[in-house]
Protein backbone atom coordinates (compact mmCIF):
# COMPACT_ATOMS: atom_id res chain seq x y z
CA UNK A 1 0.00 0.00 0.00
CA UNK A 2 1.58 3.49 -1.00
CA UNK A 3 2.45 5.74 1.89
CA UNK A 4 1.47 9.63 1.55
CA UNK A 5 2.25 12.27 3.66
CA UNK A 6 0.03 15.15 4.00
CA UNK A 7 2.05 18.54 5.21
CA UNK A 8 -0.60 20.84 6.80
CA UNK A 9 -3.67 19.97 8.63
CA UNK A 10 -5.92 23.01 7.61
CA UNK A 11 -9.24 22.37 5.56
CA UNK A 12 -7.04 21.67 2.72
CA UNK A 13 -4.59 19.26 4.11
CA UNK A 14 -7.39 17.49 6.24
CA UNK A 15 -9.82 17.35 2.94
CA UNK A 16 -6.57 16.16 0.87
CA UNK A 17 -6.39 13.74 3.59
CA UNK A 18 -9.57 12.27 3.17
CA UNK A 19 -9.67 11.88 -0.26
CA UNK A 20 -6.30 10.04 -0.31
CA UNK A 21 -7.75 7.69 2.11
CA UNK A 22 -10.76 6.93 0.09
CA UNK A 23 -8.29 6.66 -2.78
CA UNK A 24 -7.01 3.65 -1.05
CA UNK A 25 -3.65 5.21 0.38
CA UNK A 26 -2.51 5.09 4.05
CA UNK A 27 -1.98 8.25 4.80
CA UNK A 28 -0.15 9.96 7.55
CA UNK A 29 -1.20 14.18 8.69
CA UNK A 30 1.65 16.63 9.68
CA UNK A 31 0.31 19.48 11.35
CA UNK A 32 2.73 22.19 13.07
CA UNK A 33 0.33 23.33 15.64
CA UNK A 34 -0.72 21.55 18.74
CA UNK A 35 -4.54 21.05 16.85
CA UNK A 36 -5.69 20.89 13.53
CA UNK A 37 -7.41 24.13 11.67
CA UNK A 38 -6.14 26.46 14.00
CA UNK A 39 -4.38 28.59 11.55
CA UNK A 40 -6.06 29.73 8.22
CA UNK A 41 -8.81 27.88 8.93
CA UNK A 42 -9.59 28.90 12.46
CA UNK A 43 -12.05 31.87 12.68
CA UNK A 44 -12.04 32.51 8.77
CA UNK A 45 -15.74 34.23 7.18
CA UNK A 46 -17.20 30.68 6.93
CA UNK A 47 -18.94 31.52 3.78
CA UNK A 48 -18.58 28.36 0.81
CA UNK A 49 -19.09 30.93 -1.81
CA UNK A 50 -18.81 28.26 -4.98
CA UNK A 51 -20.64 30.85 -7.12
CA UNK A 52 -19.39 33.93 -6.57
CA UNK A 53 -15.75 33.54 -7.08
CA UNK A 54 -14.71 37.12 -8.16
CA UNK A 55 -10.58 36.92 -8.29
CA UNK A 56 -8.86 40.25 -6.68
CA UNK A 57 -7.04 41.36 -9.70
CA UNK A 58 -9.13 42.95 -12.02
CA UNK A 59 -9.18 45.85 -14.11
CA UNK A 60 -9.79 48.92 -12.04
CA UNK A 61 -8.03 47.77 -8.95
CA UNK A 62 -4.84 49.41 -9.07
CA UNK A 63 -6.86 52.79 -8.79
CA UNK A 64 -9.40 51.70 -6.09
CA UNK A 65 -6.01 50.06 -4.20
CA UNK A 66 -4.72 53.62 -3.71
CA UNK A 67 -7.69 55.23 -2.48
CA UNK A 68 -8.36 52.18 -0.62
CA UNK A 69 -5.38 53.14 1.48
CA UNK A 70 -5.74 56.22 2.11
CA UNK A 71 -9.12 55.58 3.89
CA UNK A 72 -8.54 55.11 7.75
CA UNK A 73 -11.04 52.43 7.68
CA UNK A 74 -10.10 50.95 4.31
CA UNK A 75 -10.16 47.09 3.04
CA UNK A 76 -6.53 47.39 2.03
CA UNK A 77 -2.84 48.27 4.11
CA UNK A 78 0.21 47.95 2.81
CA UNK A 79 3.47 47.44 4.16
CA UNK A 80 6.50 47.36 1.92
CA UNK A 81 9.10 44.87 2.64
CA UNK A 82 12.76 43.87 2.27
CA UNK A 83 11.22 40.73 0.81
CA UNK A 84 11.92 40.04 -3.48
CA UNK A 85 8.84 37.90 -3.14
CA UNK A 86 6.71 41.17 -1.75
CA UNK A 87 7.42 42.90 -4.78
CA UNK A 88 7.54 39.43 -7.78
CA UNK A 89 4.08 38.76 -6.10
CA UNK A 90 2.55 42.17 -6.38
CA UNK A 91 4.13 42.38 -10.43
CA UNK A 92 2.48 39.46 -11.54
CA UNK A 93 -0.62 41.12 -9.71
CA UNK A 94 -0.67 43.65 -11.29
CA UNK A 95 -0.14 42.18 -14.43
CA UNK A 96 -3.25 40.40 -14.28
CA UNK A 97 -5.24 43.29 -12.86
CA UNK A 98 -7.22 42.91 -16.44
CA UNK A 99 -10.55 42.48 -17.56
CA UNK A 100 -9.78 39.55 -19.93
CA UNK A 101 -7.56 38.06 -16.64
CA UNK A 102 -9.72 38.28 -14.62
CA UNK A 103 -12.79 36.58 -16.92
CA UNK A 104 -10.63 33.80 -17.62
CA UNK A 105 -9.50 33.32 -14.09
CA UNK A 106 -13.39 33.73 -13.13
CA UNK A 107 -14.51 31.16 -15.40
CA UNK A 108 -11.86 28.74 -14.41
CA UNK A 109 -12.93 29.07 -10.97
CA UNK A 110 -16.45 28.78 -11.45
CA UNK A 111 -16.01 25.18 -12.57
CA UNK A 112 -13.93 24.34 -9.74
CA UNK A 113 -16.40 26.07 -7.27
CA UNK A 114 -19.28 23.81 -8.71
CA UNK A 115 -16.48 20.57 -8.59
CA UNK A 116 -16.57 21.47 -4.72
CA UNK A 117 -20.05 21.51 -3.93
CA UNK A 118 -20.63 18.47 -5.65
CA UNK A 119 -17.88 17.11 -3.57
CA UNK A 120 -18.97 18.28 -0.70
CA UNK A 121 -22.12 17.08 -1.40
CA UNK A 122 -20.38 13.51 -0.96
CA UNK A 123 -18.50 14.14 1.99
CA UNK A 124 -21.58 15.00 3.66
CA UNK A 125 -23.09 11.84 3.99
CA UNK A 126 -20.22 10.50 6.13
CA UNK A 127 -20.14 13.63 7.79
CA UNK A 128 -22.59 15.10 9.58
CA UNK A 129 -23.98 18.77 8.85
CA UNK A 130 -24.65 19.21 12.80
CA UNK A 131 -20.86 18.67 13.43
CA UNK A 132 -20.16 21.84 11.96
CA UNK A 133 -23.38 24.46 11.79
CA UNK A 134 -23.58 24.08 7.99
CA UNK A 135 -26.39 25.94 6.28
CA UNK A 136 -27.71 26.33 2.60
CA UNK A 137 -27.83 29.95 3.09
CA UNK A 138 -27.59 31.36 -0.33
CA UNK A 139 -25.88 34.68 -0.73
CA UNK A 140 -26.66 38.27 -1.48
CA UNK A 141 -23.96 40.96 -3.22
CA UNK A 142 -25.46 44.36 -1.70
CA UNK A 143 -23.96 47.08 -3.28
CA UNK A 144 -23.43 50.76 -2.50
CA UNK A 145 -22.38 52.41 -5.43
CA UNK A 146 -24.53 52.89 -8.54
CA UNK A 147 -22.61 52.41 -10.63
CA UNK A 148 -20.76 49.54 -9.12
CA UNK A 149 -24.31 47.96 -8.87
CA UNK A 150 -25.04 48.51 -12.86
CA UNK A 151 -21.71 47.13 -13.63
CA UNK A 152 -22.13 43.92 -11.69
CA UNK A 153 -25.84 43.29 -13.27
CA UNK A 154 -24.14 43.45 -16.39
CA UNK A 155 -21.96 41.32 -16.33
CA UNK A 156 -21.99 37.98 -17.20
CA UNK A 157 -23.20 35.37 -14.93
CA UNK A 158 -23.02 31.65 -14.69
CA UNK A 159 -26.40 31.47 -12.78
CA UNK A 160 -28.92 32.39 -14.66
CA UNK A 161 -31.50 31.77 -11.52
CA UNK A 162 -29.57 34.88 -9.49
CA UNK A 163 -31.50 37.48 -8.40
CA UNK A 164 -31.07 41.06 -8.74
CA UNK A 165 -33.02 42.61 -5.94
CA UNK A 166 -33.76 46.51 -4.99
CA UNK A 167 -32.73 48.14 -1.78
CA UNK A 168 -36.26 47.70 -0.71
CA UNK A 169 -35.94 43.72 -1.83
CA UNK A 170 -32.83 43.19 -0.04
CA UNK A 171 -33.89 44.42 3.15
CA UNK A 172 -36.93 42.02 2.65
CA UNK A 173 -34.90 39.37 1.47
CA UNK A 174 -32.53 39.89 4.73
CA UNK A 175 -34.11 42.03 7.34
CA UNK A 176 -31.04 42.55 8.92
CA UNK A 177 -29.75 45.01 6.49
CA UNK A 178 -32.82 47.57 7.10
CA UNK A 179 -30.54 50.29 8.98
CA UNK A 180 -28.43 49.99 6.17
CA UNK A 181 -31.55 50.69 3.62
CA UNK A 182 -30.45 54.30 2.61
CA UNK A 183 -27.04 53.45 1.81
CA UNK A 184 -27.60 50.62 -0.42
CA UNK A 185 -28.06 51.00 -4.79
CA UNK A 186 -29.09 46.98 -4.69
CA UNK A 187 -28.00 43.61 -4.11
CA UNK A 188 -27.64 40.35 -5.98
CA UNK A 189 -28.81 37.09 -4.75
CA UNK A 190 -27.52 33.77 -5.67
CA UNK A 191 -28.93 30.38 -3.86
CA UNK A 192 -27.13 27.31 -3.01
CA UNK A 193 -24.35 28.82 -1.42
CA UNK A 194 -23.98 27.69 2.67
CA UNK A 195 -22.20 29.15 5.62
CA UNK A 196 -20.61 26.82 8.01
CA UNK A 197 -17.76 26.88 10.49
CA UNK A 198 -14.71 25.84 8.90
CA UNK A 199 -12.90 24.82 12.30
CA UNK A 200 -15.37 22.33 13.61
CA UNK A 201 -15.76 21.31 9.82
CA UNK A 202 -11.86 20.34 10.36
CA UNK A 203 -11.99 18.56 13.36
CA UNK A 204 -14.71 16.58 12.62
CA UNK A 205 -12.88 15.32 9.61
CA UNK A 206 -10.10 14.58 12.20
CA UNK A 207 -12.28 12.39 13.91
CA UNK A 208 -13.46 10.64 10.32
CA UNK A 209 -9.88 10.28 8.84
CA UNK A 210 -9.19 8.65 12.43
CA UNK A 211 -11.26 6.08 11.91
CA UNK A 212 -10.30 4.53 8.86
CA UNK A 213 -7.47 1.98 9.16
CA UNK A 214 -5.58 3.34 6.53
CA UNK A 215 -4.82 6.77 8.57
CA UNK A 216 -1.68 6.46 10.44
CA UNK A 217 -2.46 9.67 12.37
CA UNK A 218 -1.25 12.98 12.86
CA UNK A 219 1.63 13.80 13.58
CA UNK A 220 2.31 17.37 15.50
CA UNK A 221 5.69 18.89 14.39
CA UNK A 222 7.16 21.65 12.08
CA UNK A 223 8.23 20.76 8.97
CA UNK A 224 12.38 22.14 8.27
CA UNK A 225 12.42 21.02 4.45
CA UNK A 226 12.53 18.38 2.08
CA UNK A 227 15.49 16.00 1.24
CA UNK A 228 16.14 15.37 -2.30
CA UNK A 229 18.03 12.42 -3.76
CA UNK A 230 18.60 11.30 -7.02
CA UNK A 231 15.88 13.72 -8.51
CA UNK A 232 12.97 12.94 -5.95
CA UNK A 233 11.91 13.54 -2.93
CA UNK A 234 13.35 11.18 0.23
CA UNK A 235 12.35 12.05 3.35
CA UNK A 236 10.91 15.43 5.29
CA UNK A 237 13.12 16.95 8.12
CA UNK A 238 10.80 17.98 10.85
CA UNK A 239 11.06 18.96 14.53
CA UNK A 240 9.40 15.24 14.82
CA UNK A 241 12.47 13.96 13.18
CA UNK A 242 12.83 12.68 9.60
CA UNK A 243 9.45 11.60 8.13
CA UNK A 244 9.86 9.23 4.92
CA UNK A 245 6.67 8.30 2.30
CA UNK A 246 6.42 6.81 -1.20
CA UNK A 247 4.53 10.39 -1.90
CA UNK A 248 4.28 13.72 -0.24
CA UNK A 249 1.82 16.63 -0.68
CA UNK A 250 2.21 19.88 0.31
CA UNK A 251 -0.69 21.73 1.84
CA UNK A 252 1.35 23.78 4.40
CA UNK A 253 -1.05 27.26 3.71
CA UNK A 254 1.74 30.14 3.56
CA UNK A 255 4.61 28.15 5.28
CA UNK A 256 4.73 26.07 1.91
CA UNK A 257 6.17 28.59 0.14
CA UNK A 258 9.61 28.32 2.30
CA UNK A 259 8.81 24.27 2.17
CA UNK A 260 9.35 24.63 -1.43
CA UNK A 261 11.85 26.52 -1.78
CA UNK A 262 13.57 23.73 0.14
CA UNK A 263 13.13 21.73 -2.51
CA UNK A 264 14.38 24.48 -5.81
CA UNK A 265 10.24 25.34 -6.26
CA UNK A 266 9.23 28.21 -6.59
CA UNK A 267 5.43 29.37 -4.78
CA UNK A 268 3.99 32.41 -5.90
CA UNK A 269 2.48 32.84 -2.88
CA UNK A 270 1.90 36.18 -0.78
CA UNK A 271 0.47 36.04 2.69
CA UNK A 272 -2.90 38.27 2.82
CA UNK A 273 -3.78 38.51 6.37
CA UNK A 274 -7.32 39.08 7.57
CA UNK A 275 -9.57 40.04 10.29
CA UNK A 276 -12.86 38.29 11.50
CA UNK A 277 -15.38 38.93 14.25
CA UNK A 278 -17.21 36.79 15.98
CA UNK A 279 -19.93 37.84 18.39
CA UNK A 280 -22.86 36.53 20.26
CA UNK A 281 -26.51 36.24 18.65
CA UNK A 282 -29.04 36.93 21.64
CA UNK A 283 -32.24 36.32 21.48
CA UNK A 284 -33.39 39.77 20.78
CA UNK A 285 -31.02 40.20 18.16
CA UNK A 286 -31.69 40.83 14.35
CA UNK A 287 -28.82 38.17 13.09
CA UNK A 288 -28.58 37.79 9.17
CA UNK A 289 -29.92 34.42 7.89
CA UNK A 290 -28.63 34.52 4.44
CA UNK A 291 -24.62 35.15 4.30
CA UNK A 292 -24.33 38.94 3.03
CA UNK A 293 -21.07 40.63 1.31
CA UNK A 294 -21.06 44.14 1.37
CA UNK A 295 -19.08 44.25 -1.79
CA UNK A 296 -17.52 47.72 -1.94
CA UNK A 297 -16.12 47.47 1.96
CA UNK A 298 -15.38 43.94 1.43
CA UNK A 299 -16.61 43.20 4.35
CA UNK A 300 -18.41 39.71 4.95
CA UNK A 301 -21.22 38.66 7.19
CA UNK A 302 -22.34 35.03 8.18
CA UNK A 303 -24.48 33.42 11.06
CA UNK A 304 -22.37 30.28 12.53
CA UNK A 305 -24.47 28.18 14.80
CA UNK A 306 -25.25 31.21 17.89
CA UNK A 307 -22.46 33.45 16.62
CA UNK A 308 -22.18 36.44 13.88
CA UNK A 309 -18.79 36.02 12.07
CA UNK A 310 -17.89 39.24 10.14
CA UNK A 311 -14.74 39.08 7.78
CA UNK A 312 -12.85 41.45 6.19
CA UNK A 313 -9.81 43.43 5.15
CA UNK A 314 -6.28 42.57 3.22
CA UNK A 315 -3.08 43.78 5.09
CA UNK A 316 -0.03 42.54 2.87
CA UNK A 317 2.04 43.04 5.83
CA UNK A 318 4.02 39.69 5.34
CA UNK A 319 3.65 36.94 7.76
CA UNK A 320 2.49 39.05 10.73
CA UNK A 321 -0.62 37.63 12.38
CA UNK A 322 -0.50 40.28 15.39
CA UNK A 323 -4.01 41.90 16.25
CA UNK A 324 -4.30 45.41 14.60
CA UNK A 325 -6.59 47.20 17.01
CA UNK A 326 -7.19 49.88 15.01
CA UNK A 327 -7.96 47.49 12.35
CA UNK A 328 -10.08 45.99 14.63
CA UNK A 329 -11.68 49.19 15.69
CA UNK A 330 -12.51 50.83 12.41
CA UNK A 331 -14.05 47.20 11.43
CA UNK A 332 -16.25 46.89 14.22
CA UNK A 333 -17.60 50.86 13.43
CA UNK A 334 -18.28 50.01 10.03
CA UNK A 335 -20.32 46.63 11.49
CA UNK A 336 -21.80 48.93 13.74
CA UNK A 337 -23.15 51.05 10.97
CA UNK A 338 -24.24 48.66 8.81
CA UNK A 339 -26.19 45.91 11.31
CA UNK A 340 -26.46 47.61 14.60
CA UNK A 341 -28.62 44.92 15.54
CA UNK A 342 -27.42 41.43 14.59
CA UNK A 343 -25.36 40.69 17.43
CA UNK A 344 -24.09 41.41 21.08
CA UNK A 345 -20.53 43.70 19.25
CA UNK A 346 -19.84 44.36 23.43
CA UNK A 347 -18.56 40.99 23.41
CA UNK A 348 -16.67 40.42 20.13
CA UNK A 349 -13.94 37.81 19.94
CA UNK A 350 -10.86 38.73 17.34
CA UNK A 351 -8.90 36.87 15.05
CA UNK A 352 -6.80 37.58 12.18
CA UNK A 353 -4.75 34.86 10.14
CA UNK A 354 -2.63 34.71 6.85
CA UNK A 355 -4.63 33.70 3.37
CA UNK A 356 -1.96 32.35 1.18
CA UNK A 357 -3.28 33.67 -2.45
CA UNK A 358 -1.58 33.47 -6.11
CA UNK A 359 -1.25 36.88 -8.34
CA UNK A 360 -4.37 35.72 -9.99
CA UNK A 361 -6.82 34.10 -7.41
CA UNK A 362 -6.06 30.89 -8.76
CA UNK A 363 -4.92 27.59 -6.24
CA UNK A 364 -2.39 25.33 -7.31
CA UNK A 365 -3.19 21.49 -7.26
CA UNK A 366 -0.93 18.91 -9.13
CA UNK A 367 2.23 17.46 -9.71
CA UNK A 368 5.68 19.49 -9.56
CA UNK A 369 9.33 18.55 -10.70
CA UNK A 370 9.81 15.89 -8.61
CA UNK A 371 7.37 12.74 -9.39
CA UNK A 372 6.30 12.15 -5.66
CA UNK A 373 5.86 15.23 -4.49
CA UNK A 374 2.36 17.34 -4.87
CA UNK A 375 1.16 20.33 -4.47
CA UNK A 376 -2.50 21.43 -3.06
CA UNK A 377 -2.13 25.51 -2.55
CA UNK A 378 -2.85 28.87 -3.09
CA UNK A 379 -6.57 29.22 -2.11
CA UNK A 380 -6.60 32.33 -0.02
CA UNK A 381 -9.74 33.78 0.95
CA UNK A 382 -11.53 30.38 -0.83
CA UNK A 383 -9.72 27.76 1.00
CA UNK A 384 -12.55 26.06 2.47
CA UNK A 385 -15.41 26.79 -0.80
CA UNK A 386 -12.07 25.43 -3.07
CA UNK A 387 -10.51 22.11 -0.26
CA UNK A 388 -13.04 19.57 -1.47
CA UNK A 389 -12.61 20.19 -5.40
CA UNK A 390 -8.72 20.86 -5.34
CA UNK A 391 -8.43 17.17 -2.72
CA UNK A 392 -10.61 15.23 -4.94
CA UNK A 393 -8.59 16.82 -8.40
CA UNK A 394 -5.59 15.96 -6.14
CA UNK A 395 -6.46 12.17 -5.53
CA UNK A 396 -7.07 11.78 -8.69
CA UNK A 397 -3.85 12.74 -10.33
CA UNK A 398 -1.84 11.06 -7.83
CA UNK A 399 -3.43 7.81 -8.91
CA UNK A 400 -3.02 8.27 -11.88
CA UNK A 401 -6.65 9.35 -13.41
CA UNK A 402 -7.57 12.33 -15.26
CA UNK A 403 -8.55 15.50 -13.56
CA UNK A 404 -12.65 15.96 -13.46
CA UNK A 405 -12.33 19.45 -14.61
CA UNK A 406 -9.82 21.64 -17.22
CA UNK A 407 -6.58 22.14 -15.03
CA UNK A 408 -5.15 24.85 -17.24
CA UNK A 409 -4.66 27.90 -14.95
CA UNK A 410 -4.91 25.61 -11.77
CA UNK A 411 -1.12 23.67 -12.04
CA UNK A 412 2.53 25.49 -11.06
Amino acid sequence: MQHVIVIGGGVVGLTSAWWLLEAGYAVTLLERENAVGTAASYRNGGQLSYRYVAPLADAGVPLKALQWLMQDDGPLRFRPEADLRQWRWLASFLANCTAGANATTTARLLKLGELSRKKMGELEVALPLDDFSWRDAGKLVVYRSRGVFDAAVGRPDSEESRQVLSPAECVAREPALADAEGVLAGGIFNSGEAVADCHAFCRALEDRLAASPRFRGVIHGAANGFMIENGKVTGLDTTAGKLSADSYVLAAGIQSRTLADSAGIYLPLYPLKGYSLTAPIRATDRAPEVSVTDFERKVLYARIGDKLRVAAMVDMVGEDTTINARRIAGLTRQVRATMPRAADYDHIETWAGLRPATPNSAPIVGATKYPNLWLNVGHGPLGFTFACGTASILADLISGKPAPIPLAGLTL
